[in-house]
């Protein structure tokens, strides 16, 4: 795969572009959702690692002006990414400070997580940077979200699925791997689901 393939656009980026997301994600997002029923209308959504904002406009379309959902990420969200039930912030997922934002809004009936580390073409490095990423949204659906609710998490693969996953369901009644569909052929990117918090 050469170094500028991700820069090239493909069906779904060209997809996203064409229904007015800022990028390709959404559908992993969608796909998600579908299978497993994650957002429902009027209910109060944190999305962590936020920016550009695909996953935040997805979840404003399906909440269509009902409920509430509170994004974070260190970067900005796309201009056009607003919506009177959204609340953003930006800074890092670590500060207390915006644990105590994202706190002061839940509980939440989902949290997702779309967030991936500053990469460095090392893999060992980059997979222990996304189950720290991991452990820390974890800790945000552990104490954030109520009982019965949903949860979804980025994980670069070789990141300690299995023990997160352990982790997982220690917490929710299933806990599960996914790979969407919308995932790029040479991406060793995968999600973990946890449904019904206990």
């Amino acid at each position: 795969m050469s170094s500028n393939s991700y820069e090239k656009p493909d069906f779904w980026s060209k997809k996203a572009f064409s229904e007015g997301y800022p990028a390709r994600s959404v559908y992993k997002l969608k796909e998600m959702d579908e299978k497993f029923a994650l957002i429902k209308p009027n209910t109060r959504v944190l999305d962590l690692g936020a920016a550009p904002g695909s996953w935040t406009t997805y979840v404003l379309r399906v909440l269509a002006g009902s409920g509430h959902l509170t994004a974070i990420d260190l970067s900005p969200l796309a201009k056009d990414v607003k919506g009177d039930n959204l609340s953003f912030f930006q800074g890092d997922l670590y500060s207390p400070a915006i644990r105590k934002e994202a706190l002061d809004r839940g509980p939440y009936n989902l949290v997702i997580c779309d967030a991936a580390p500053a990469t460095t073409g090392n893999r060992t490095v980059d997979t222990a940077r996304s189950s720290g990423l991991v452990e820390l949204a974890i800790y945000y659906a552990e104490t954030m979200l109520v009982s019965g609710g949903n949860f979804v998490v980025k994980i670069f693969q070789g990141g300690g699925e299995q023990a997160h996953l352990l982790a997982m369901r220690k917490l929710f009644t299933s806990a599960r791997g996914f790979k969407p569909e919308a995932c790029r052929s040479g991406s060793f990117e995968t999600y973990l689901i946890g449904l019904g918090k206990k």
